[in-house]
């Protein structure tokens, strides 16, 4: 039990020495780290948001605002299928929970019925496609007439497909920010929760994060208001201008003379040739560069506005066709609102607006505050266990140390290679490993007391004690294990970091509480032959 071959020995070294790389740029500074060489990881753990300080939000999907677009959908979704199917129609109009259309020829009257009523779809309300179907919309009739208005589980359905889309989003316009390890969850049936460490400027995160980005490009009416409050022609409509409140447009509705922002493949900063100012260069899919080309083809020396989300942002000229399927959009913008814009054109447009209820900035001093606080418990703890195991058991007590400060180091090497956050509650969970490591320790040495009580030689009381403990020491790190794992799969956010540094201090506690130790006294058999045990 006690002989290790030399590759054994060698492959158990290598991998406390291995740890130690990997823990290594966490003591270094950024200097150093960043001249080490290449086949050397450089990366430090990564400190949460209640450790290095940064961004907290919360948001809420509007359910008014998102009834809103859901009901101009309604109506254009109406319009079309009335006229594909070639129904004349009147009085076609939003209502407060839907939309309402008249029917005048009787004759056809049923097939509009049917055709409308297909607009009903059936959504899922459960998971994974289990849970109970409910119908978009409740869809009436009298006389004429025909009414859809949204049902209360369908509405629902869409709030929390609106939510899973909006996390989507947000995790891409989050991680284009650069930052590291976020927190995008959801809560609740129409919240989301993000959380970004580092980050200390809210107020870009909450402009980054409440803006839907439904871009637009929009021709403009032939008439032009003068101020607001003038009678806004048929077919148009009245949106202000994004850099001067008091100045207004009247841009068309019409569908043919509108492009959405959802053709764009892509859209990246840039800086104008002519006056070097910040610009956000775009480029059209295929669709959007058809649609764009024909729009420009049919209205050269014509006005059109640049909208996003219902604010105009600029209104050129349309001098020539444009047909190359790229464009620029410019419009004062300082470098970081250029940038900004062009994270959430790439990243797409939020499926309704989301509302902050909740905001929280923690500080770096606050973050620094937690760091300290961490490091004190850990070698006040480190200090008791040293103590209490060298008083206990002598020079055994030491060796047991020793492997104590190679578990802090896999530890601390592992969370540095996979990129893991470290948060307060992590740094719980390691303080608690230090404790449970020695555990481990403890069965050994008192089983190997018990042999020489029994009158066993030194070496076979070591080799018996280590052999019979094994079993303990599996099946306590083991239950311990799942629990971890429980709690990694059921929590979240600082649950989860507990679990983690738990669960990776229990796998380092098996390694170096039993063979890091068996290797060291292994070692100080060989040197010292010793007649009796110091224990």
């Amino acid at each position: 039990m006690l002989h290790f071959s030399k590759l054994k020995a060698f492959t158990i070294v290598g991998v406390v020495l291995l740890a130690v790389l990997m823990a290594l740029p966490n003591v270094l500074g950024e200097t150093t780290r960043e001249s080490l060489p290449r086949f050397i990881p450089s990366q430090p753990v990564t400190l949460g948001l209640d450790l290095q300080g940064g961004s907290h939000v919360l948001l809420e999907v509007d359910s008014a605002s998102l009834k809103d677009v859901l009901g101009k959908q309604l109506v254009g979704d109406i319009r079309l299928r009335l006229r594909d199917a070639k129904i004349r129609y009147a009085n076609l109009k939003r209502t407060p929970d839907g939309a309402s259309v008249n029917i005048p020829d009787a004759a056809k009257f049923e097939q509009a019925f049917t055709i409308l009523r297909g607009l009903s779809q059936p959504l899922d309300t459960g998971f994974f496609g289990q849970g109970v179907q409910v119908q978009e919309f409740d869809v009436a009739r009298n006389g004429q007439n025909v009414t859809l208005s949204f049902s209360d589980g369908g509405l629902q359905a869409r709030i929390g497909r609106a939510v899973q889309q909006s996390l989507e989003i947000i995790g891409r316009r989050i991680n284009a920010l650069g930052t590291t390890e976020p927190t995008i969850q959801r809560q609740g049936v129409d919240r989301i929760l993000v959380q970004v460490p580092g980050l200390q400027d809210p107020a870009r995160l909450k402009a980054l994060l409440g803006q839907t980005a439904q871009l637009q490009f929009r021709l403009l009416c032939d008439n032009q208001p003068q101020s607001s409050g003038g009678t806004v022609p048929l077919g148009c409509e009245e949106l202000v201008d994004k850099e001067t409140p008091g100045l207004f447009y009247w841009v068309q509705t019409s569908r043919s003379a509108t492009v959405d922002g959802e053709d764009l493949n892509d859209a990246q900063t840039g800086f104008d040739q002519r006056n070097n100012e910040p610009i956000v260069n775009f480029r059209f899919n295929t669709t959007g560069a058809q649609r764009f080309c024909r729009l420009t083809q049919n209205n050269v020396g014509r006005p059109f506005a640049i909208v996003l989300d219902s604010e105009v942002i600029s209104a050129p000229r349309i001098n020539e066709q444009i047909c190359g399927g790229s464009g620029q959009i410019s419009g004062n913008f300082s470098t970081q609102e250029a940038n900004d814009l062009s994270i959430v054109l790439r990243s797409g447009a939020l499926p309704a607006k989301l509302v902050i209820v909740e905001e929280r900035t923690v500080g770096p001093s606050l973050g620094s505050d937690s760091v300290r606080a961490g490091f004190y418990a850990s070698i006040i703890g480190l200090a008791g266990v040293l103590i209490f195991m060298v008083i206990s058991y002598g020079l055994f007590g030491i060796f047991a140390v020793f492997a104590l400060l190679a578990n802090l180091v896999m530890i601390l090497g592992t969370l540095s290679f996979l990129g893991a956050t470290l948060t307060l509650p992590g740094i719980a969970g390691i303080v608690l490993t230090m404790g449970m490591a020695v555990d481990s320790n403890v069965l050994v040495f008192e089983r190997i007391r018990e042999e020489v009580a029994n009158g066993r030689s030194p070496l076979n009381a070591i080799e018996t004690g280590f052999r019979m403990a094994l079993a303990t020491i599996l099946d306590a790190n083991i239950t311990t294990l799942i629990a971890a794992v429980i709690l990694f799969g059921m929590g979240s956010g600082p649950v989860r970091g507990f679990a983690v540094t738990l669960g990776i201090g229990i796998v380092a506690t098996v390694f170096t509480a039993y063979t890091v130790t068996q290797l060291i006294i292994s070692g100080w058999i060989r040197l010292r032959r010793p007649k009796v045990v110091p224990l």
